[in-house]
């Protein structure tokens, strides 16, 4: 199996900085798109950012210019810088990533989430 596990969540006041890790554990053999999402009380799950094996990046509309996503293959893990950070930026954060595994000796494509790290932002 395939496992994300995020860290780097917490409370921090309006203008402050966060970086959230995921380290993605398990039989990899490639991962492909790697991202994050985030889910705020009452929400639909949007698209926070994302970033392709080949170092590709696309953001949300909302956080252009304050996050950065990047990615270091050797370590199968991705990271969310968070810069001038709102009070609406507020939510559960998800990390996501597209794997092919070995899943009982069968090559296996998944989409695997993580459990979510929270992130508190006061005003």
């Amino acid at each position: 199996q395939v496992h994300l596990v995020e860290n780097g969540g917490g409370l921090v006041q309006a203008g402050g900085s966060l970086r959230l890790s995921c380290a993605a554990s398990g039989t990899i053999f490639t991962i492909n798109h790697m991202g994050w999402y985030r889910q705020g009380v009452g929400k639909q799950r949007d698209l926070v950012a994302t970033i392709t094996s080949g170092l590709e990046t696309k953001y949300g509309d909302s956080v252009e210019g304050r996050f950065t996503i990047s990615r270091d293959n050797a370590k199968n893990t991705v990271y969310l810088q968070m810069n001038s950070l709102k009070p609406e930026d507020t939510g559960v954060y998800y990390c996501n990533a597209d794997v092919s595994a070995k899943v009982d000796t069968v090559l296996t494509y998944l989409s695997v989430w993580g459990r979510g790290t929270l992130v508190t932002v006061s005003s």
